[in-house]
C-alpha cells in the first residue's frame, strides 16, 4: 500500500499533527532499545512516524505509510519510505536489525508484518509494545473502562509476537519513568492532570476510538476528583514512584 493510502486502524492524516511535540523520545526507553539492537549498524524502523527513537549513530531506513507523519520528521533524519510492514520493499537479510516502536497495534496484519521484519533482518528484531494483559491494571481503567478494553483488544498479545519472531525471543518489562517524555497513556501514571489537556489525549491514538461523550465524561470526572482530592486518596502513591512497571514491554527476537 503506497501512494499515500492510509494503513492501520487510526487516521493519522486527520489526527496525527501534534505527535512530534507530545510523543518525544524518552532517553531511558531509548537506551533499552539501543541495547537490544546490539552492534547493528543498519537498522530498519517500521512504523517510524515522526522519527522518535531512531538511533542517530547508525544507518536507519525508515518506513512510514502516513504522509502526515512523514512530513513531521525533523530535517536531520532521513526521509521515510512510503510502505507498510506487511510488504517491505527490501531484500531478504538486507539489514542488520529491524525495529518497531509502539506501532505493531496499528498494523492490519500483525503476523505478516512481523514475518516481514524477520525476513529482512540478519540480526535482532526489536519490538516496543504493550502487554494487553497488563493494560487493564492501569488506573485509567477505573475511569474509562471503554478505552482500556479497546486498547487491550487492539494490541497483539506478547505470545503472538514471540511466536512470529521465533524461539530465541526475549521479553522484558520496561519501567516508565515518572517524568517520561513520551506521552503514551502510562507515561502519566503519576501526573493525572495531563489527561485534562486536549493535546495530550489527541496524541494517544486509542482516544480516537472512544465516543466523544465518553471522553467528556472522563475529563469531567477526573477534574472533579483531582479538585476534591479523591484521585490522590486512591492513587496518590503513584506520584512518588520514580518509575512504573506497567504494560510496556521490549521484545527482542534473534535469528
Amino acid at each position: 500500500m503506497t501512494g499515500g493510502a492510509r494503513a492501520g486502524d487510526f487516521d493519522y492524516e486527520r489526527h496525527g499533527h501534534g505527535y512530534p511535540s507530545q510523543r518525544r523520545t524518552d532517553p531511558r526507553i531509548a537506551q533499552a532499545i539501543e541495547a537490544a539492537l546490539g552492534d547493528a549498524r543498519t537498522v530498519l524502523n517500521v512504523g517510524a512516524g515522526a522519527g522518535s527513537y531512531e538511533p542517530e549513530d547508525r544507518h536507519v531506513l525508515a518506513v512510514e505509510p502516513s504522509p502526515t507523519m512523514r512530513a513531521q520528521r525533523p530535517s536531520h533524519l532521513a526521509p521515510a519510505i512510503d510502505a507498510v510492514a506487511e510488504a517491505l520493499p527490501f531484500d531478504d537479510r538486507s539489514v542488520d536489525a529491524a525495529m518497531a516502536v509502539l506501532s505493531v497495534h496499528q498494523w492490519p496484519d500483525v503476523e505478516t508484518g512481523l514475518g516481514e521484519l524477520r525476513r529482512v533482518a540478519r540480526g535482532p528484531v526489536v519490538i516496543l509494545t504493550f502487554d494487553p494483559e497488563a493494560i487493564v491494571r492501569f488506573w485509567l481503567a477505573d475511569y474509562v473502562p471503554e478505552l482500556v478494553e479497546l486498547e487491550s483488544r487492539r494490541v497483539p498479545s506478547i505470545e503472538t509476537i514471540r511466536r512470529e519472531l521465533g524461539s530465541r525471543t526475549e521479553v522484558r518489562v520496561v519501567p516508565v519513568p515518572a517524568d517520561c517524555r513520551d506521552g503514551f497513556t502510562e507515561a502519566f501514571y503519576g501526573r493525572p492532570e495531563k489527561f485534562l489537556q486536549d493535546e495530550v489525549r489527541a496524541s494517544q491514538s486509542v482516544w480516537g476510538f472512544v465516543e466523544s461523550e465518553v471522553e467528556a465524561r472522563f475529563v469531567r470526572e477526573l477534574r472533579a476528583d483531582l479538585s476534591s482530592g479523591a484521585w490522590d486518596e486512591r492513587y496518590g502513591v503513584l506520584r512518588s514512584l520514580p518509575a512504573y512497571e506497567g504494560a510496556l514491554r521490549l521484545v527482542a527476537g534473534h535469528p
